[in-house]
């Protein structure tokens, strides 16, 4: 009986984990739709309230990383409970970067300006909608366990680069041909650039419930298209 009510808590312990890592998510997905919206429609007073969220997410990181560390020292799991203890501290990782970019995007609401262009402007909700659907469904693969949403996030992560790849080379070009718009372009720039990064972290988080699930890293080498880094001369962005 002893056995099996230690099996039994361990068990608790662990769906708790996934719980609050869930919840974490939760968060820091509403913050990044929550920070998107706030640029769209320079609503600086939602902007506070998802800079003000972060704090939230924060919290959730400190708590599963004590209850990790209670786990690992208390428990010594084994095998799946082992890679599921240590891939969920990844994950919340990477959700406390994801919330850390959202907050970035919401602090340049006021900062933005209104001599942006229009097309690329346009082009923020769109990222903004691919990096979110990578985001939930990380998250929706965590909760089922399932690898191949988890694959289909990861293989999902060049497409959002090719799109940051226009948005970047489109900004450069309105920058170069009307000096007005550099300081509201700048500002795009790092807002494209965080959301960018926010897929990467979806992108870690899929490959971290691979790992979970399967035992196994995923195969081949991520696939990335990210070539601004690349970019030293305005000129190549024609």
């Amino acid at each position: 009986m002893a056995d099996n009510h230690t099996v039994s808590a361990f068990d608790q312990e662990l769906n708790a984990l996934k719980t609050k890592v869930l919840r974490m998510g939760g968060i820091a997905e509403a913050n990044v739709a929550a920070a998107i919206q706030a640029i769209v429609r320079r609503d600086k007073a939602l902007a506070d309230r998802t800079i003000s969220s972060d704090q939230r997410i924060d919290v959730f990181d400190g708590e599963i990383s004590e209850l990790v560390t209670r786990l690992l020292a208390l428990r010594q799991p084994m095998a799946v409970d082992l890679r599921f203890i240590v891939g969920t501290l990844k994950i919340a990782t990477d959700l406390e970067r994801i919330g850390d970019y959202a907050k970035n995007i919401a602090k340049r609401t006021t900062a933005i300006g209104t001599a942006v262009p229009t097309q690329p402007m346009h082009a923020i909700p769109r990222m903004g909608e691919m990096v979110l659907g990578m985001v939930k469904d990380v998250l929706d693969s965590l909760s089922a366990e399932d690898v191949e949403k988890a694959v289909a996030v990861r293989d999902r992560d060049a497409i959002l680069d090719e799109l940051y790849n226009s948005v970047f080379r489109e900004l450069l070009t309105y920058m170069m041909e009307d000096p007005r718009t550099i300081t509201g372009c700048t500002h795009l720039l790092f807002i494209a650039k965080n959301l960018e990064r926010i897929g990467d972290h979806a992108t870690n988080m899929a490959e971290a419930v691979y790992y979970i699930v399967t035992g196994k890293r995923m195969h081949a080498d991520r696939p990335k298209a990210d070539v601004t880094a690349e970019i030293s001369d305005p000129s190549q962005v024609a």
